[in-house]
C-alpha cells in the first residue's frame, strides 16, 4: 500500500484535534494521541470492520484503548469515522456531563467498548473480548456461516506493561493461544515520572515471547506506515498465538516538548499549539478544524463497514432458516433476555433438608441452570475444588490442540490470577453474548478490587463466586479470613454483595445476579454447613432482607447475614429460656437490594420502637444503617477449627445473648426510631 498526502493529512488532523481538545479543557494527555495517530490511521482505515451507525453490530472488530489517558485519540477517531460523537462533543472534552469524559467510558460514548483508565485493565478486557469471540464463534458458526470472526485490537503503553493485571492477562492469553487478539504496544519510553529508564528497563517483547505471543517490532512508528500495515497484516495471519507489535513512537510528535514527560499529562502551551498547527499545515488561529477530504476518506471506510453489516444481516437471516434453534438462541442473547422459565430450575429447600455449605449450594445452582442458561460461562482462579464452580459435565475452554477442552467449552481455568480473572470477565461481558462468573476466596476478591470497581462503573453483569467467606473457614487463619472485605464492597456503588444464609437465599442471590443486567454481584459463600431456615424462600430473599423469625411484642431485633443467621435464631431460644426475653430475627443477605425496596417494606422488617443488634463475624462498618448496636469482628481472626474460632470471639448463642441483653438495657424506657427512619437518604 502506498501512502500519500491524504493519509498524512488524516494523521495530522487526529493530532490537532487532540491538541485543541486538551488545550480548551486545560487538562488531559495530548502526547499519546500525537504519537499514536499514524498507527490509528492505518488500523482503523485499512483493517478494522465496523459500522458507526450501529456500534453494537455483533461481528464488528473490537478496539480497546488500555492507555485510556490518551482517550482524545479514540474520541477523534470516533468523530472522524461518523459515530455519534460531534465536534461539539470534542469541544466539551472533560466537561461535566459531556460524552467525552477524561477516560473512555463505555456507557457514555458510542463506539467505546469498555471503560478503561486504571492502567492494564483495558489490556485484560481485550483478552476477555477475545475469549468471548472464540467461544461464541465455536458455539454458533456453521459450515458456510462464519457469523463470528472478528478481531480484538488493543493499544497499551509502558504503564499498562508495568501493571500486574496486564501481565496476568497476557499469560492467560498466551496459554489460550488467542489468535484473534492483536496488541499494539506504544513504546514511547515515557510515564508520569518521566523517562522509563528510571524504573522500567526490561525487554517487553522477550516477556511476551515467553508468554507464548507472536512478537514484532516496528522501529519507526512516527513515519513507517507501510511497516505498520505489514506488521498488522502479519499478526492477522497468525492463528495459533496472540500477537503483540512493539511500536516505537515519539510521544507528543510535533510538539516542542516531543519525547518528554511534558506532553504526557499536560496540555500544550498556547505557543506550542500554534506551532504544531503551523507545522502540520493548519491555521494556527483556528480550532477543531477537519478538512472535508479527511471526512470523505473516513466516511468511505465507514460505508464499507455498513455494507459488511448488511451482508452479515442477510447471512444471519439465511442461517436462521437452516439453524433455527441456534439463530433463536443467539438473537435472544443479543437482546439481553434470559431464556423463558429458566428460574424454575433454581433449587428450593425445606427446613427439614440437610445442612449444606453455601459454596455447595452455589454449585447446586450451577448444576441446575447451566443447561437452561447456555450463555453462562465461568471458571475459577485455581480454586475449582474449593469454590465448587464447575458443574459435573462441564467442558473446559481450551485450545483444541491441547486435548483438554475446546473453544466451545464453558469452564475457564484462570490460574492463580484473581485480578486478571475479574478484568477478563468484564471483557467477556462487554462482548454481548455471554454472562461470566468467576471463583476465588472472598479474601482474595480484594486482589481483584480494581477490576471489580470497573465492573460496577461499567454496569457489567458479572458474578463473583467468593467462597470461604469468614472466620468460619477455620484453620487457614487470619491471612485467609476476610474481615473488612464485605464493608469494602458494600461501599461500592452499583455492586450487589450477597451473603446467603441457606439454600433458598443462595438461589435468590443467583436469580437477582442473573436478572440484573447492569450490576455485578459478589456472592459470599461459606465453607461450613448451614441449616435450611424456617421462613426462608426465594420470594423473601430476593427483597434483600426479610423477617426470618417473627415474635409479637419482641424486646429486640437481631439482624444477621450468612452463617450468623442460624446462630442468632439459636440465640432466640437462649434468650427466651434463660432470660425471659423475646427476640425477632431479620436476615439481610444483600444491603443494596434491601435498600431498593419501598420504605414501607423496610420499616416492616426493621420497625420503629424496638432496639436492634446486628451480628456478623466481620467489620461492623456499615451496619449502623440498619441496627442500633453492632456485634462484629473489628480485628483479624485466628487459626483453629472454625467452631473454636467462633467460640474464642464469643459468636455463640451465649455471647450474642449477653450483647442483646446489654442492648435492651441501654434502650430501656425508650422507643428507639428505626435506623430506616433518617432525615434523608442518599440515593444518587
Amino acid at each position: 500500500m502506498t501512502y500519500g498526502h491524504l493519509d498524512q493529512l488524516a494523521i495530522n488532523t487526529i493530532r490537532v484535534l487532540a491538541v485543541d481538545a486538551t488545550f480548551k479543557a486545560n487538562s488531559g494527555h495530548p502526547g499519546a494521541p500525537m504519537g499514536m495517530a499514524p498507527v490509528s490511521h492505518v488500523l482503523f482505515n485499512k483493517f478494522m470492520k465496523f459500522n458507526p451507525k450501529n456500534p453494537k453490530w455483533l461481528n464488528r472488530d473490537r478496539f480497546v484503548l488500555s492507555n485510556g489517558h490518551g482517550c482524545m485519540l479514540q474520541y477523534a477517531l470516533l468523530h472522524l469515522f461518523g459515530y455519534d460523537v460531534t465536534i461539539k462533543d470534542l469541544e466539551e472534552f472533560r466537561k461535566i456531563d459531556s460524552r467525552t469524559p477524561g477516560h473512555p467510558e463505555a456507557n457514555d460514548t458510542p463506539g467505546v467498548e469498555v471503560t478503561t483508565g486504571p492502567l492494564g485493565q483495558g489490556f485484560a478486557n481485550a483478552v476477555g473480548l477475545a475469549i468471548a469471540q472464540a467461544n461464541t464463534a465455536a458455539t454458533f458458526n456453521k459450515p458456510g456461516y462464519n457469523l463470528v470472526d472478528n478481531y480484538t485490537y488493543t493499544f497499551f503503553g509502558d504503564g499498562c506493561a508495568m501493571e500486574g493485571v496486564a501481565c496476568e492477562a497476557a499469560s492467560t492469553a498466551g496459554h489460550l493461544q488467542l489468535g484473534n487478539l492483536i496488541a499494539i504496544y506504544d513504546d514511547n519510553h515515557i510515564s508520569i515520572d518521566g523517562d522509563t529508564k528510571v524504573a522500567f528497563t526490561e525487554d517487553v517483547l522477550k516477556r511476551f515471547e515467553a508468554y507464548g505471543w507472536h512478537t514484532q517490532w516496528v522501529k519507526d512508528g512516527d513515519h513507517d506506515l507501510e511497516g505498520i500495515e505489514a506488521a498488522i497484516a502479519k499478526a492477522r495471519e497468525v492463528k495459533d498465538k496472540p500477537s503483540v507489535i512493539k511500536l516505537t513512537t515519539t510521544i507528543g510528535f510535533g510538539s516542542k516538548l516531543q519525547g518528554t514527560g511534558g506532553v504526557h499529562g499536560n496540555p500544550l502551551k498556547e505557543d506550542d499549539c500554534k506551532a504544531v498547527k503551523a507545522k502540520f499545515g493548519f491555521d494556527p488561529e483556528q480550532f477543531f478544524v477537519v478538512p472535508q477530504e479527511v471526512y470523505d476518506s473516513y466516511h468511505k471506510h465507514a460505508a464499507e463497514g455498513a455494507a459488511l453489516e448488511a451482508e452479515w444481516n442477510q447471512l444471519f437471516e439465511k442461517y436462521g432458516k437452516e439453524y433455527k434453534a441456534e439463530h433463536a438462541d443467539l438473537s435472544r442473547r443479543l437482546s439481553g433476555l434470559l431464556p423463558e422459565g429458566w428460574e424454575k430450575k433454581l433449587p428450593t429447600y425445606k427446613p427439614t433438608d440437610a445442612a449444606i455449605a453455601s459454596r455447595k449450594l452455589s454449585e447446586a445452582v450451577l448444576e441446575a441452570i447451566h443447561d437452561v442458561v447456555p450463555e453462562l460461562i465461568g471458571g475459577s482462579a485455581d480454586l475449582t475444588g474449593s469454590n465448587n464452580t464447575r458443574w459435573s459435565n462441564a467442558v473446559d475452554f481450551q485450545p483444541p490442540v491441547l486435548g483438554i477442552g475446546d473453544w466451545a467449552g464453558r469452564y475457564i481455568r484462570y490460574g492463580v490470577r484473581e485480578h486478571s480473572m475479574a478484568a477478563i470477565m468484564n471483557g467477556i461481558c462487554a462482548y454481548g453474548t455471554l454472562i461470566p462468573f468467576g471463583g476465588t476466596f472472598l479474601n482474595f476478591v480484594s486482589y481483584a478490587a480494581g477490576a471489580v470497581r470497573l465492573s460496577a462503573i461499567s454496569h457489567d453483569r458479572v458474578i463473583y463466586v467468593a467462597t470461604h467467606d469468614s472466620i468460619g473457614l477455620g484453620e487457614d487463619g487470619p491471612t485467609h479470613q476476610p474481615i473488612e472485605t464485605l464493608a469494602h464492597f458494600r461501599a461500592l456503588p452499583n455492586c450487589m454483595v450477597w451473603r446467603p444464609a441457606d439454600g433458598n437465599e443462595t438461589s435468590a442471590a443467583y436469580y437477582i445476579a442473573l436478572t440484573s443486567k447492569h450490576t455485578p454481584s459478589i456472592l459470599a459463600l461459606t465453607r461450613q454447613n448451614l441449616p435450611q431456615l424456617e421462613n426462608s424462600t426465594i420470594e423473601n430473599a430476593i427483597k434483600g432482607g426479610y423477617v426470618a423469625v417473627e415474635n409479637p411484642n419482641a424486646d429486640i431485633t437481631l439482624l444477621a447475614t450468612g452463617s450468623e443467621v442460624s446462630l442468632v435464631i439459636d440465640t432466640v431460644k437462649e434468650l427466651k429460656e434463660k432470660h425471659g426475653v423475646t427476640a425477632r430475627v431479620v436476615s439481610l443477605p444483600c444491603f443494596e437490594v434491601f435498600d431498593a425496596q419501598s420504605k414501607e417494606y423496610r420499616l416492616s422488617v426493621l420497625p420503629d420502637g424496638i432496639p436492634s443488634l446486628s451480628v456478623e463475624v466481620m467489620s461492623t462498618l456499615g451496619w449502623e444503617r440498619y441496627s442500633h448496636e453492632q456485634f462484629g469482628l473489628n480485628r483479624f481472626g485466628a487459626s483453629g477449627a472454625y467452631k473454636d474460632v467462633y467460640k474464642k470471639f464469643e459468636f455463640t448463642p451465649e455471647g450474642i445473648a449477653k450483647r442483646a441483653l446489654a442492648t435492651i438495657d441501654f434502650y430501656k424506657g425508650t422507643k428507639p426510631r428505626s435506623p430506616i427512619n433518617r432525615a434523608f437518604q442518599q440515593l444518587i
